[in-house]
């Protein structure tokens, strides 16, 4: 995490893809110590907010080549899982995607609405809210506990 912090916005962005995919990372951690640490907060939720994004999109993709194989082999989401994801997605639709923020099922659900072929600027668009969302609210509440 100190190297990610030494790198300023660059390292949000890259702790944020890393979060925002299915590498156990916690970019949460690293953006309040990069607020505390002085970085100015419009910046760093742009940066953290675009990594984060991009992080759910490489989910999608993935999920959207179409083999179960690859996502339990590389990303680790278990066949099951992204099957029962899928099958609870497919009354609610692609706004479900808004819920990419969660921890442990975010992951699945970005990876889900690849493999069901969602609208991917639907699903832009729905990860995008949720993430940014998120985001917003952890940089207000460090905000108000620092003053």
């Amino acid at each position: 995490m100190h190297i990610l912090e030494g790198y300023g916005y660059w390292g949000m962005t890259i702790a944020a893809f890393l979060a925002g995919s299915v590498f156990p990372f916690s970019s949460e951690a690293v953006m309040v110590s990069l607020q505390i640490a002085g970085l100015e907060p419009w910046p760093l939720f742009l940066s953290a907010s675009v990594g984060n994004v991009a992080g759910s999109m490489f989910n999608y993709y993935v999920g959207r080549l179409g083999r179960l194989e690859w996502i339990e082999k590389y990303l680790h989401i278990k066949r099951e899982k992204v099957l029962r994801t899928q099958a609870w997605m497919e009354n609610r639709g692609v706004w479900m995607g808004t819920l990419c923020f969660l921890p442990i099922i975010g992951s699945a659900l970005s990876v889900a609405m690849g493999y069901m072929r969602a609208n991917p600027y639907k699903s832009f668009v729905a990860i995008s809210i949720g993430k940014t969302v998120r985001y917003g609210i952890l940089l207000l509440v460090t905000y108000y506990i620092q003053n």
